[in-house]
């Protein structure tokens, strides 16, 4: 990463609420507190980190507006409301200067279907191929290896990285961003065993991702066996998530890596799912659940539950049961122990 900014450039991007100190070099990389070398700028993004501030060698520091302490020499302490919510302002304009998208037009290497629809804003990058009746909105950006299928539509200023599929009559609203190998539509996992084989059942729904959802390197959003798959308004997927056919997801969820979501599941608004967290089929998530990393859903969950574990638990309860899992041992010793004295005692009693 090259980047230059000045401490003024820095102080207006993320709008700052105060400074204190002086620096007098550039701000070229950003580094942990503790790895942080003149030149760098730094951040405290939890307070578990608060004692590295003072020893820290970053030229700038993002700090919390009620921090106190004094910067070092030819440091600065730069405050905001949020930090981390600071540092990704500044982020944002790095990505700009490290990587602007490419001014609108079509690559002659890309295939596009008659019929097809292209605003004139929209940039189409090399192998792209853009089937039959689709359409690609104003400002949309498809990097290399896109492929559009037929009649799918993608809106306005929606970023696709290489490889990225989205298949037949499938829809992107606004601002939706796929990371490299998402594939959009894919078939659901549907057989019947019919005469000793599995049969296949056809697919035929759709997916639709709603406006601002951001999915992760080689996620999979599988096609409605009839209807609609939809991911909600504002709802972020991380790596590795499966989604199966006419799951519906609400607004401002989060699912981290390797989720996996079976068919017909309602999961509501404000959801969090930890990494690996698997789910039935045919069950509701309710609104502002939480559910702890590897934990196994089998049954739906009321509004605002927050569980962990297979099967899951409160998660209060589930952190003492595995407190008191680490005393089994111990336990079986002193029931093995109590049985014999037991067993001491009433061979003595029946010997009177």
């Amino acid at each position: 990463m090259k980047v230059s900014f000045s401490v003024q450039d820095i102080v207006q991007i993320v709008q700052a609420s105060a400074v204190r100190g002086s620096c007098s070099r550039p701000i070229v990389s950003i580094a942990s507190l503790e790895a942080a070398v003149p030149g760098d700028l730094s951040f405290l993004g939890n307070a578990k980190y608060k004692a590295q501030v003072a020893t820290s060698k970053a030229s700038l520091i993002l700090l919390p507006a009620d921090f106190e302490g004094e910067p070092q020499a030819d440091q600065v302490f730069v405050l905001v409301k949020n930090p981390s919510g600071a540092l990704a302002l500044l982020c944002s304009r790095i990505e700009q200067t490290l990587w602007p998208k490419p001014a609108p037009g079509i690559h002659p290497s890309a295939v596009i279907g008659e019929g097809a629809r292209i605003d004139i804003s929209a940039t189409v990058g090399p192998l792209c191929v853009i089937e039959a009746g689709a359409v690609i909105g104003p400002r949309s950006h498809l990097q290399s290896r896109v492929h559009v299928g037929r009649a799918a539509v993608i809106g306005a200023d929606c970023w696709l990285m290489p490889g990225v599929t989205v298949s037949s009559e499938c829809e992107l609203r606004d601002r939706v961003r796929l990371q490299p190998g998402v594939v959009i539509g894919s078939d659901g996992f549907g057989y019947e065993f019919v005469n000793g084989r599995h049969e296949k059942v056809p697919q035929v729904g759709v997916v639709i991702i709603e406006n601002d959802v951001e999915i992760g390197a080689n996620s999979t959003v599988d096609r409605a066996r009839f209807s609609r798959t939809v991911i909600g308004e504002g709802t972020k997927i991380d790596n590795l998530v499966q989604i199966g056919h006419n799951v519906i997801i609400g607004k401002h969820c989060i699912l981290c890596s390797q989720v996996g979501i079976s068919g017909s599941t309602t999961i509501e608004d404000y959801v969090v799912l930890a990494g690996q967290v698997g789910l039935g089929g045919h069950i509701t998530i309710g609104r502002g659940s939480k559910v702890g990393g590897q934990s196994g859903i089998a049954s739906s969950l009321p509004a605002g539950s927050y569980v962990t574990g297979t099967p899951p638990m409160p998660f209060q309860k589930d952190r003492r049961v595995n407190v008191l899992r680490e005393r089994l041992p111990e336990l079986f010793k002193r029931v093995d122990a109590l049985e014999s004295k037991l067993g001491e005692v009433a061979t003595a009693g029946g010997s009177e």
